[in-house]
């Protein structure tokens, strides 16, 4: 390794969490929230923002996808209208 270029030997923990009732899931590291995101490629962006560059967030092991893969993205197909509160 070159000196002055800095390597990072440690990757945070990544958590894709199971999706909420819209659709969306939270995407956090080391237990710290670093957005949310409505699709996978919401979540590569969520890390590169962060400057964790994961070149490939369906399949590499340092992103842990709870409840579901990187293919759930169920949720409510319209938006929640709540029972009584029609015209």
């Amino acid at each position: 390794m070159s000196e002055g270029i800095p390597h990072r030997t440690e990757h945070p923990h990544v958590v894709v969490h199971p999706p909420a009732l819209d659709g969306s899931r939270r995407v956090t590291a080391d237990g710290e929230t670093l957005g949310t995101a409505g699709h996978e490629d919401d979540v590569a962006e969520i890390l590169r923002l962060a400057d964790l560059y994961v070149t490939d967030v369906a399949d590499d092991d340092l992103v842990e996808w709870q409840g579901g893969g990187p293919d759930d993205w169920p949720g409510l197909s319209a938006p929640y209208e709540r029972p009584g509160n029609g015209p």
